[in-house]
């Protein structure tokens, strides 16, 4: 049985960027959630296996734009882990 794990990490804008790839690259997040600082979502990108080739570009591109506009916002990973 799997059980959905959410974890919540405070990025600038700078470091934004880097730590979406770095979650894309580690492969074991099925979605990924930017918050404004206010705790609004701004974007929801989903990570199935499927879609990820698809859509990791444009969402990179998106993603790069936002940064240059946000000065800090929450990144929500969601992870499914396996339970025994």
């Amino acid at each position: 049985m799997k059980q959905e794990h959410k974890e919540e990490f405070h990025v600038s804008g700078d470091e934004l960027l880097s730590f979406i790839k770095k979650v894309i690259h580690e492969g074991n997040a099925t979605k990924i959630i930017i918050k404004h600082d206010s705790g609004h979502s701004l974007v929801e990108i989903p990570l199935t296996v499927g879609a990820v080739a698809a859509i990791v570009a444009p969402v990179l591109t998106a993603v790069g734009a936002m940064a240059a506009l946000l000065t800090k916002c929450t990144i929500v990973v969601v992870r499914q882990e396996q339970k025994s």
